[in-house]
């Protein structure tokens, strides 16, 4: 068992425990995955070249397959009210993409950020994202972990959900942009083999802080939690909140990333 400690912004501490066992493949049928470019929400980096062709437009934004599932290829950069950039700069929106709680991301009232909400919650919830994309569930985190684990021999929790994997962050991540890991001596730069481009846009909290660009990455779940990538230890996982459902967790802002209806 491994326990990984991340702080954000403003003492904010996200603790939890994972426990892993080899995983033999993923759960998702489909095959190659393509590059990517620009996009919403922009990453700095271009894409890996994946195992498939170019990439797709869609709208103002572009796609990127991986297994059956069609992800957007940056993160969302809606300048809705309440999202924020990092930093209040400009530039890190066009870098990173924009930054929302959790209700704000699920296009829901402010009060979601500290009450439960389920019966709000629809099995592809629209939220912010254009038509015919919807917020990713905790399943549509899952499959993509394992289909990227299975094509790659990785490491994850077997049949267990929320499904962790210590593997899928290095084929997700962008190939720059994430800080050196100075207790390890190592980069934790991906090799963005499927052209996701994960990038570390760090976290914002409600009284104007933010904390960690360069070295995490976070992202919101339409269950309420989070995937996480950090520079610390290379991987790309699930942060699990259990009974935390008040606004401890679903006020901080992270990142968005929306997946194809």
């Amino acid at each position: 068992m491994k326990t990984k400690s991340f702080l954000l912004a403003a003492g904010l501490v996200l603790a939890t425990a994972f426990t892993f066992s080899c995983s033999s493949g993923g759960d998702d049928d489909g095959g190659g995955s393509s590059s990517s470019g620009g996009g919403q929400g922009g990453g700095s980096s271009s894409s890996g070249g994946g195992q498939g062709g170019g990439s797709s437009p869609s709208g103002s934004f572009q796609t990127v397959t991986i297994g059956s599932q069609v992800w957007m290829a940056k993160n969302l950069n809606s300048d809705v009210p309440g999202s924020k950039c990092y930093g209040d700069d400009p530039a890190n929106c066009t870098k990173y993409g924009r930054l929302y709680d959790w209700a704000t991301a699920m296009g829901l009232p402010p009060s979601c950020n500290s009450s439960i909400c389920s019966s709000s919650i629809q099995s592809k919830h629209k939220g912010i994202c254009p038509a015919g994309w919807h917020i990713p569930s905790n399943d549509d985190w899952e499959k993509l972990f394992r289909w990227v684990d299975g094509q790659n021999n990785g490491e994850g929790s077997g049949e267990e959900s929320p499904y962790d994997s210590y593997t899928a962050g290095k084929y997700l991540k962008a190939t720059s942009g994430w800080n050196w890991n100075n207790y390890d001596d190592v980069s934790g730069n991906g090799t963005d083999k499927y052209g996701f481009s994960a990038l570390p846009g760090g976290s914002g909290n409600s009284d104007g802080s933010f904390g960690n660009v360069g070295d995490g990455g976070y992202w919101w779940s339409s269950g309420g939690l989070v995937v996480v990538g950090s520079a610390y230890d290379g991987d790309m996982r699930y942060v699990v909140y259990g009974n935390c459902r008040d606004d401890c967790v679903r006020a901080v802002l992270f990142s968005v990333r929306c997946v194809q209806d």
